[in-house]
């Protein structure tokens, strides 16, 4: 089973998940991403084009004796294991994504916008929905990176926080980001915030602090910076980029930006799967880190139920 984190995060973010099914006796990996901890950190804002991570992940597959495999995506870790399973279907056995939907034509703005619920976006309000803040790393990239650089650890603090089921059916406060002029607005710096030890255990926090205090959030957001590129090796899949594989999603039901639920988010990846569970949790964004436990009954029951 290989784990694959998104943003702003590590491969210690599935230590739950790992430890659980290591003792059921499977070999379990978890990778930091290009850009994150221990890993490589390119300079070019295009050497985080999805096609450049899978064929990092497909590099590590065959270091690992590339059999097929489970394969277990987070957010943008989602589209890393959704686009290898599209395009190098026989890494892949069964694929497990949580809280982001798999975009068969590539997860970028021109593919999500379109599926934002304008009943809690009005398009001349909100033209880009919940993913206005997608937008400002495009638009005012600089301005971003230093925002969230200016207390390390308490943008990161603040970043993860559990799901709010008030908050559902509500404007996201990441649909405001461009008119408050930066994620943190005037202030230009993450409010003082104690990170949350319910999400993360103490010592793990301190590691994922003193991983960005190398290079910054520059290396992370820069993932944002490559809609086109992302959009044109999503068409190069097979058959659409539909998935023949097992898959499972895992939707949070207080994820403001993600979730699937009453909205159209997740009929493309509906359409695009042959053999579809979905399932979902109390958890907002943060789901493998807000329910650990549950997020492997969930999983272990799918294995079980498809033989895997």
């Amino acid at each position: 089973m290989i784990f694959v984190h998104g943003w702003p995060t590590l491969g210690l973010m599935w230590r739950a998940q790992m430890e659980a099914f290591a003792a059921d006796g499977w070999h379990c990996v978890a990778p930091d991403l290009r850009g994150y901890g221990g890993s490589s950190v390119p300079e070019a804002n295009d050497a985080y084009a999805i096609e450049d991570v899978v064929a990092d992940m497909a590099e590590l597959h065959d270091h690992l004796g590339g059999k097929s495999a489970i394969w277990v995506g987070h957010d943008w870790g989602c589209v890393v294991v959704g686009e290898l399973a599209a395009h190098q279907p026989e890494r892949s056995r069964g694929v497990v994504l949580t809280s982001l939907a798999y975009q068969p034509d590539g997860h970028a703005l021109r593919t999500i916008v379109p599926l934002v619920d304008r009943t809690i976006y009005p398009a001349d309000q909100y033209p880009d929905g919940q993913w206005d803040y997608y937008r400002y790393y495009t638009t005012h990239f600089e301005a971003a990176i230093a925002d969230l650089d200016a207390d390390l650890a308490a943008s990161l603090a603040s970043i993860f926080r559990p799901g709010d089921p008030a908050g559902m059916g509500k404007v996201s406060p990441n649909a405001m980001v461009t008119r408050n002029g930066g994620r943190f607005g005037a202030a230009h710096r993450a409010p003082p915030t104690q990170p949350d030890p319910a999400l993360w255990p103490p010592a793990d926090f301190d590691v994922l602090v003193q991983s960005f205090k190398a290079y910054g959030f520059r290396p992370s957001c820069a993932w944002y910076l490559n809609d086109d590129a992302n959009i044109a090796y999503a068409r190069k899949a097979a058959n659409g980029g539909r998935l023949s594989q097992p898959v499972l999603f895992v939707n949070g039901d207080f994820d403001q930006i993600c979730s699937i639920t009453g909205n159209r988010q997740g009929d493309p990846m509906r359409a695009a799967c042959a053999d579809l569970t979905v399932t979902s949790m109390p958890s907002g964004h943060w789901l493998p880190l807000e329910c650990k436990t549950e997020l492997i009954q969930a999983i272990r029951t799918w294995l079980q139920g498809n033989n895997l």
